[in-house]
């Protein structure tokens, strides 16, 4: 099992210092969020709360993640970095490709692609993207970001979008894993038809329990076999006993901001944070 430190809601100032002190403890990665902009007022709910109302702010930072993960990366040598997860709809996904293909190229292949559909209508409408279709919309997008990556001369004709032959350089040497977020059964299925793993929001354990097994069911569906992450944030399995019990149903990089174990919050010191990394590697991760 993986551990991979989280960095939503931190202080930007703070991000380089947390991955270095991620790497020397022997995190696998750093998983990087996603929020475009904070309206006002949004016409749907987020669905991920109880209530389905936002837990941050219109103060709350958020980094561009390819930004992130490269400046991250210039400062480490090892760790990796993954977006958790980054929104397709309000996004070209040729000009995503090319940010990808750059990040992959800074980092030394030290990259993966979190990917979801994106929650908001604003969000997507206001950067010019659709909301309907969204599904079929994002499984283009997955083969054309792919397809480009791939390195040569590609062309792609489809129902969202279309362009002749086009090459980007420099190209990743090694291919971008993409991991598929959301916790509906068609994005289960997306996950299992065309993802390397499966990246959860905050979920508790029964139900993470119930999303592998219907993971595993939908992947045999399609003839897929070998390695597939399990990325997961549950909210009621912690401790020694908790991530073994993580690990017996299949869970491969469990997702943790390990500070808040020891009392600090979104906003604590960064010595405070660095210490409670330092603290959960010892306690948890030297002992599983």
């Amino acid at each position: 099992m993986k551990f991979t430190v989280g960095v939503a809601l931190s202080p930007l100032d703070q991000l380089g210092e947390l991955a270095r002190t991620a790497e020397e403890c022997g995190y696998a990665s750093i998983a990087l969020p996603d929020s475009l902009f904070f309206s006002e007022e949004v016409s749907a709910k987020y669905p991920y709360t109880p209530d389905g109302s936002r837990f941050w702010d219109a103060d709350t930072p958020w980094v561009d993640p390819f930004v992130a993960a490269a400046a991250m990366g210039a400062v480490t040598s090892s760790i990796r970095f993954y977006t958790q997860v980054v929104k397709l709809n309000p996004r070209n996904p040729v000009l995503l490709a090319r940010q990808i293909g750059s990040v992959a190229a800074l980092t030394g292949n030290r990259f993966g692609l979190g990917i979801g559909l994106g929650w908001s209508p604003e969000e997507t409408r206001w950067c010019g993207g659709r909301f309907d279709h969204r599904g079929a919309r994002a499984d283009e997008a997955v083969e054309i970001i792919r397809l480009i990556l791939g390195g040569g001369m590609v062309e792609y004709h489809g129902t969202f979008h279309d362009f002749d032959k086009l090459r980007m350089s420099p190209t990743p040497t090694e291919p971008v894993p993409v991991y598929v977020g959301g916790h509906t059964d068609a994005a289960l299925r997306r996950a299992a038809r065309t993802g390397d793993g499966w990246t959860s929001a905050m979920i508790t354990f029964d139900a993470l329990r119930d999303v592998i097994d219907r993971l595993g069911t939908l992947r045999a569906d399609h003839d897929r076999v070998g390695p597939f992450e399990i990325q997961a944030v549950c909210v009621d399995r912690f401790g020694l006993d908790g991530y073994r019990q993580q690990a017996d149903i299949g869970v491969t990089d469990v997702i943790v901001m390990p500070w808040v174990f020891y009392g600090v919050g979104f906003d604590g010191s960064l010595e405070a944070k660095k210490d409670g990394m330092k603290r959960f590697a010892d306690e948890i991760m030297g002992k599983l």
